[in-house]
């Protein structure tokens, strides 16, 4: 054997034993947002998330005109029924994050109100408070309902089953005296669904918690006419004496089509939450990236709740729920945790 072929030789059997160590080093870590239906906020916000955090390999990373995501990584919105079934994704380990509202984050993480009675989900961690959602109490213009008496009796969407949507319609129309299969048959239906039933008259109102503006309602409005009814006094005190997460609010005029007046409503935040066992260097980067400036322009440009996701409310509605190491060591480092 010449000495060139004993050198071939030599580099190709180097070149297989390190093949599988390039694989593996090129090979992208996936990270998965639990989101929400398609025609509401949480799925298109958590795109523009996705996108931002995301620097695939070979990609440029933290560079000028590029993402300011982490490296090798790629993050994945998923649809999702919301807020309940998230939290249970990152508990069981089927998603590494997802979007919930405070409140059945709190609830969850304590094993009371909607979780009273089951395990605790204590596996989830806090990254951000990313933007206030909206009670949305939502009839067709012609409707005779005026008020939330004038439900009673009427067929309802609520929100999926596994969807914080349906916790804060169910809460809702408690406090005015309404109770499912009493006051009124509820339908869990999505936003989209419901929308669809109510243009075909199969339905008369949806309520959801949603941020302005839900791209269902958004069509709805357009295409078939819309009113909000609003949720003030004391049916409004009712609710936030039950779940304190709840805020007072208003969707403004123009929100959607026309709606020429703020309607009053509740309001209650939409959280980031993490699993524990994601390292704390993935989530410091995920959170570093989040606030960073390349992805204020995306938040600014891609939707309009996105303008509303601003690092001075970061740590808004947290509660008792620890802070992800990685999200903390990021805020304390910012100056924003002290």
């Amino acid at each position: 054997m010449t000495k060139i072929t004993r050198r071939a030789l030599g580099a190709a059997a180097a070149g297989a034993a390190l093949a599988p160590a390039l694989a593996g080093a090129q090979a992208p870590q996936f990270f998965r947002i639990g989101t929400g239906g398609a025609g509401g906020t949480y799925y298109p916000i958590g795109g523009i998330i996705a996108n931002a955090v995301s620097c695939p390999p070979g990609a440029p990373c933290n560079v000028a005109g590029a993402t300011d995501g982490v490296p090798g990584m790629v993050a994945v919105a998923q649809a999702t029924q919301g807020s309940v079934q998230n939290v249970n994704l990152i508990q069981s380990g089927n998603a590494e994050s997802g979007f919930t509202q405070s409140d059945v984050m709190h609830w969850a993480y304590t094993g009371t109100g909607l979780f009273e009675g089951r395990p605790k989900l204590d596996r989830l961690r806090f990254i951000a408070h990313l933007f206030p959602e909206h009670i949305h109490a939502v009839v067709r213009r012609d409707s005779p309902i005026q008020t939330f008496s004038d439900l009673r009796g009427r067929r309802i969407a609520v929100g999926l089953q596994a969807s914080g949507a349906r916790i804060g319609s169910e809460m809702i129309l408690e406090a005015n005296g309404l109770r499912p299969g009493q006051g009124y048959t509820a339908e869990y239906l999505s936003q989209a669904q419901g929308t669809e039933r109510m243009q075909d008259r199969g339905l008369d109102a949806t309520l959801t918690v949603v941020g302005y503006p839900a791209a269902a309602f958004t069509e709805f409005c357009s295409r078939t006419g819309c009113r909000i009814l609003p949720i003030q006094g004391a049916e409004a005190q009712a609710v936030i004496a039950r779940a304190p997460f709840y805020g007072t609010g208003t969707i403004p005029a123009g929100a959607y089509e026309g709606i020429t007046a703020p309607v009053p409503t509740l309001t209650v935040g939409a959280l980031w939450a993490v699993r524990d066992s994601v390292p704390e260097a993935t989530v410091y980067g995920i959170t570093k990236a989040l606030w960073s400036a390349t992805t204020r322009g995306l938040l600014d440009r891609g939707h309009a709740k996105g303008r509303e996701i601003v690092k001075e409310g970061a740590l808004t509605g947290r509660g008792v729920v620890p802070f992800h190491p990685g999200a903390e060591r990021f805020y304390r480092e910012a100056g924003i945790l002290t």
